[in-house]
C-alpha cells in the first residue's frame, strides 16, 4: 500500500512540475535525479512486497521527476531480560551414628578377690626375738614373752614370718610364726613381698662396693667387698644378709641368708616360672645400707613371667 500512494505522489508531482516553464538542460537533469529517486525506492518497495526476485521497474522520466524519499521508520527496540533463576539453598542434613552399645559378656567363672583381716595370737614359748625383718638374720627389735596376747598384722610371702604389735599400739615386728598360737586362718593374713618391707636405713654408710654372683647348677655362690665401719657403729649381730627370692621344690621362697663373712652359697633351682632374684644389705648399729640389686644367674630352663 505504501509503494502504491508513493507511485500517485511522484506522478502527480511530475506533471506538477512539467507545467512549470523551464531550460531543456535542467528540466532533464531535474526528471533524470528524479528518475533515479523514483528506482530507488520502487526497488525497495517490490523487496519488501514480493518474495520472488522481480527486475526492477523502469520509471518514466515524469515518475522520476516526482518521487519522495519516505522518511525511515523507528528501529525496533530490542530489551534483553535476564532471569535469574533462584539458587535452590542446600540444607546441611546431619545422620547421627548409633553409639556404640557396650556389651559385657559374663565370664564362665569370676574368681572372688580374696579378703584379708587381722588376727590374734599368744606367744607359746618363754622368749621369742621380734625382728626388724621378716627372717632370723635381721636386727633384734625387742623380745615377746609367752602368755602375751598379740595383733598379728600381715604374713611374708614364701616364708614363715608374721608381722606382730601389742593390741591397739603401733610398734610392729617379725617373729616366726610357730612361736605362737594363732586364732583363724593363717593364709586370711595379708601378703607382703619380703622386699617390700620397710627396713630401718642408715645415714651414715652406702652400700658395698661391688656384689657378684657366679651359678654352679642348682647353687649360686655370691660374693662382695666388705663394708669398712667406723669404732663404734658395728651391730654386734649379723653384718651382712643376702636377701634371695628364689626357686625350690617348684616354688619361689625367701631365703634371707645372714653372714659373718663376705660370700655365701644358695640353693635356687630351675622349675619356677617366676624369675630369680636377690639384693645384699650391710648392717650397722643405725640401721642398714640400701639394698645393692645382685645380677642374678637363672636357671637353665627358667622362663620370665611376660
Amino acid at each position: 500500500m505504501l509503494c502504491l500512494w508513493l507511485q500517485r505522489v511522484l506522478s502527480l508531482f511530475i506533471r506538477e512540475c512539467s507545467k512549470i516553464q523551464r531550460a531543456p538542460l535542467l528540466e532533464r537533469s531535474l526528471n533524470t535525479f528524479y528518475g533515479w529517486i523514483l528506482v530507488v525506492f520502487l526497488s525497495g518497495c517490490v523487496a519488501v512486497t514480493s518474495p520472488q526476485a522481480e527486475p526492477p521497474a523502469t520509471l518514466s522520466p515524469d515518475l522520476a521527476a516526482t518521487a519522495e524519499l519516505p522518511s525511515p521508520g523507528p528501529s525496533p527496540s530490542v530489551v534483553i531480560r535476564k532471569v535469574y533463576s533462584p539458587t535452590p539453598t542446600i540444607s546441611p542434613t546431619f545422620t547421627l551414628s548409633p553409639s556404640p552399645t557396650l556389651t559385657i559378656t559374663p565370664t564362665k567363672s569370676q574368681t572372688p578377690l580374696p579378703v584379708y583381716t587381722k588376727l590374734r595370737g599368744k606367744v607359746t614359748i618363754a622368749q621369742a626375738v621380734c625382728h626388724y625383718g621378716p627372717g632370723a638374720p635381721y636386727l633384734y627389735k625387742y623380745g615377746v614373752y609367752a602368755g602375751s596376747n598379740l595383733e598379728i598384722l600381715r604374713r611374708v610371702e614364701g616364708g614363715n614370718y608374721i608381722e606382730v604389735q601389742a593390741i591397739g599400739g603401733n610398734n610392729p615386728c617379725w617373729v616366726r610364726a610357730d612361736y605362737m598360737e594363732i586364732r583363724g586362718d593363717f593364709n586370711s593374713l595379708l601378703p607382703v613381698h619380703p622386699f617390700e618391707v620397710k627396713l630401718p636405713i642408715s645415714p651414715y654408710y652406702t652400700p658395698p662396693a661391688w656384689v657378684r654372683a657366679e651359678r654352679n647348677g642348682d647353687e649360686v655362690t655370691v660374693e662382695w667387698d666388705a663394708l669398712s665401719l667406723r669404732a663404734g657403729d658395728d651391730s654386734e649381730q649379723t653384718p651382712y644378709i643376702v636377701e634371695a627370692w628364689v626357686c625350690q621344690g617348684g616354688q619361689m621362697v625367701f631365703q634371707p641368708i645372714g653372714s659373718y663373712l663376705t660370700r655365701v652359697t644358695v640353693r635356687d633351682e630351675a622349675g619356677c616360672a617366676e624369675v630369680s632374684r636377690a639384693r645384699l644389705i650391710a648392717a650397722e648399729k643405725h640401721g642398714y645400707t640400701r639394698p645393692l640389686e645382685i645380677e642374678w644367674p637363672q636357671p637353665v630352663s627358667a622362663s620370665p613371667i611376660p
